[in-house]
């Protein structure tokens, strides 16, 4: 793997392996945040090249999951694009079930219990005590009555991989749409919305996409758009975003429908420039990378007697290894005076490595953990 490490000044200092929460910063997309400011300095105002702009990302979004840019809408952030899909279900038929996870990240389950105002009934799929969902479970709960199923690619927790084919073939079984949350995967592990014959999927561009909050996506599949009528909606929604109609609501024929309001033009700036930097890296050789990490990082961890949340083989590890931890707190703080950036859920040290990792990264996270094995599980 090419040494990509001197794009990112934070190498200079720390062993920065969180990308699970944040993407590092590149010298790239820094200079694309100089480059809005110069605009925003020489011109004040170029909406006709921040609308260009925003295509572009959306062409890049559906490159990174081999869809058509016309299924994709760029919102900013996950909850935005789910919200505004949510808004366009109809939970008063027959089909009034939703079926998501105890993997769920909050912002996905919280939206879809909001929803029990419209007539949703929300049920949680359990996972096993590998981490992973358990499918048997799971479809028991997928019947007639459900309209859609949500499960995330990557849980934010353990780093558990879920199985979207197996799970999308239960749902389409049963008459249901099938939607995943990628936010923890998309970047780091490969997905192709067409061969897995997804209905749905959401992410943004914070994580393994290296840029920054403010930008989000939703892919729809086109056969579905429209049929899809989102109440959350706005001028960028709209069929002509430039005819400042006010007397009527005219969505446009493709996902950009699910758009909303201005994006966040700055974060357009960084979206481009780390999109362009993953796309040009590719996410197979990412993933390729990141495993050989991941199996050293956990043969360590055994080795000093350390628990891992989950201990699944590579292709059932995502991206994140998580290790048990008797205060994740406090271990997340000690690694952090060794000049170590981790992240920490459930009473667990996430540890998520990136193509810019490399072996000195789990070295020092070893080494930190040694010292700190009375925080070990």
């Amino acid at each position: 793997m090419e040494n990509y490490r001197k794009d990112f000044s934070i190498f200079q200092h720390t062993h920065y392996i969180n990308s699970c929460s944040y993407g590092a910063l590149s010298h790239q997309v820094e200079a694309a945040y100089g480059e809005y400011l110069k605009c925003r300095n020489t011109q004040g105002a170029d909406w006709m090249y921040w609308c260009e702009l925003h295509e572009e990302v959306r062409s890049r979004f559906a490159k990174l999951v081999n869809a058509d840019a016309d299924d994709v809408a760029v919102t900013t952030s996950a909850s935005a694009s789910l919200s505004s899909l949510i808004s366009a279900l109809d939970f008063t038929g027959t089909r009034n079930r939703v079926v998501t996870t105890d993997q769920a990240f909050p912002t996905e389950a919280q939206n879809w219990h909001a929803q029990s105002r419209r007539h949703a009934d929300v049920v949680h799929a359990r996972e096993n005590d590998d981490g992973q969902l358990d499918l048997g479970h799971l479809a028991e709960l997928v019947n007639e009555k459900t309209l859609i199923v949500a499960v995330p690619l990557v849980c934010y927790r353990h780093g558990a991989l879920n199985d979207i084919a197996a799970i999308t073939k239960i749902a389409h079984d049963a008459g249901a749409l099938m939607l995943v949350d990628g936010y923890q995967g998309l970047g780091a592990v490969p997905f192709d919305v067409r061969a897995l014959d997804v209905d749905f999927l959401i992410g943004g561009a914070l994580k393994y996409l290296l840029s920054s909050a403010g930008i989000g996506f939703l892919y729809v599949r086109e056969a579905l758009i429209d049929n899809l009528y989102p109440a959350q909606t706005g001028w960028f929604a709209q069929a002509d975003i430039h005819a400042m109609k006010i007397h009527g609501n005219e969505p446009a024929p493709n996902a950009r429908r699910f758009e909303q309001g201005t994006p966040s033009v700055p974060a357009l700036y960084a979206a481009k420039a780390g999109l362009d930097y993953m796309l040009n890296v590719g996410v197979q050789n990412t993933r390729d990378h990141v495993q050989g990490l991941n199996r050293a990082l956990k043969d360590g961890v055994r080795a000093l007697g350390g628990t891992l949340a989950c201990a699944l083989d590579d292709a059932a590890q995502g991206p994140m290894v998580a290790i048990r931890s008797t205060d994740d707190h406090a271990l997340v703080a000690a690694l952090q005076e060794d000049k170590i950036v981790t992240s920490c859920r459930d009473g667990n040290l996430r540890v998520s490595a990136h193509f810019y990792n490399d072996m000195s990264d789990i070295d020092a996270v070893l080494a930190a953990l040694e010292k700190n094995k009375a925080l070990l599980v």
